[in-house]
């Protein structure tokens, strides 16, 4: 299923493109003729006659030939060790395909890019290089070796910080899946509803929202009891499941409050006890909560406006006030908009 969702996005040119740009550390990318994108049949039939359908295999033109890019989309929960002899395999069955269907330009192999999209939970840690996995051999015999390198994206190694300067939709796909928690997930959400307005970009939206819940939200309590239609239902749904943090928050700080409370009022035979617990339960659980905003201000708009709103929240004691400039973050466009409406509301 995984696998599939990947292909699903990989379908579209622009996501493609994406990937290049922002992910391939080569020069020679921006001499790509982008406009040139085209999707090539990946249904091989090897020597044995078993069919292999399991890629996805895009060309472009390279000044003045067509370079094939062979995207690789294979989804493990565990490292696949001998991925460098898999490729190898695979980029033969393609130069296998092309020779049988005569489609060569100057009677030659074009060049292959093997890229292995990787999101499981551990650090990806098997050879890239095929020589690695191969016993060391006298010089004379070394020449006649297989040589194959693939380029592994490995998008769990990626930190938050270097995927938001990187403005492409294959960036948000990695944010995605490396969103630990509710928090994280509006915030990516909030950007893909902000940046696919367009009619065009309905399939795109379309794209990500079954990503979302068939993947992203897999195993938990919200999903796939009734199927979410729109990139919209998944904010809302996302949205109200960070209130109801912040409430639970609220409440566990209220009772702890309690607890310590009755505590302090048991030991020192003094009602002042439970009073002083109440208080401190309370502005825990404010507290918690103004993380949690603040979080969510850090992810969409920046560090500059999350430490200009951070006096501002502090002076916020009401927890109604505190769910409304959480509605605000949602809502707002920009940072500049969300600090002049929390400027005027909360006093100073």
């Amino acid at each position: 299923m995984h696998d599939a969702r990947y292909k699903l996005l990989f379908s579209h040119a622009e996501r493609v493109e994406d990937l290049l740009r922002g992910f391939v550390p080569h020069a020679w990318v921006q001499a790509l003729d982008f406009s040139t994108l085209e999707k090539v049949n990946a249904s091989y039939v090897t020597d044995d006659l078993r069919d292999r359908h399991d890629d996805v295999v895009w060309r472009v033109r390279f000044q003045e030939h067509w370079l094939y890019v062979y995207l690789l989309l294979e989804f493990q929960s565990t490292v696949d060790r001998f991925m460098a002899v898999r490729i190898l395999s695979d980029t033969g069955l393609l130069y296998q395909d092309l020779i049988r269907s005569q489609s060569l330009y100057q009677d030659r192999l074009p060049p292959v890019l093997p890229i292995v999209l990787y999101n499981g939970e551990t650090r990806w840690k098997a050879a890239v290089e095929l020589s690695e996995l191969l016993h060391p051999a006298p010089q004379e015999l070394q020449v006649y070796q297989p040589q194959q390198r693939y380029l592994l994206l490995d998008e769990g190694a990626y930190p938050e910080s270097s995927l938001l300067p990187v403005r492409n939709w294959v960036a948000a796909v990695f944010r995605l899946e490396n969103s630990r928690n509710a928090e994280n997930l509006l915030a990516v959400v909030t950007a893909l509803l902000n940046g696919l307005q367009a009619p065009q970009q309905a399939g795109l939206r379309r794209s990500f929202t079954l990503w979302i819940q068939r993947v992203i939200l897999a195993g938990t309590n919200d999903i796939s009891r009734e199927p979410l239609i729109e990139l919209e239902e998944v904010h809302t749904m996302l949205a109200q499941r960070v209130q109801q943090w912040q409430q639970e928050w609220r409440a566990e700080g209220l009772a702890e409050g309690r607890a310590e409370g009755r505590t302090e009022g048991r030991t020192e035979g003094r009602i002042e006890g439970l009073a002083e617990g109440l208080e401190k339960g309370l502005e825990k659980g404010l507290q918690n909560e103004r993380s949690t905003l603040l979080r969510m201000v850090h992810l969409r708009f920046g560090a500059e406006t999350a430490t200009a709103l951070t006096p501002r929240l502090e002076r916020v004691t009401d927890p109604e006030q505190l769910t409304q400039i959480g509605e605000w973050i949602i809502l707002c466009a920009t940072g500049a908009e969300l600090l002049e409406r929390t400027r005027v509301a909360i006093p100073h």
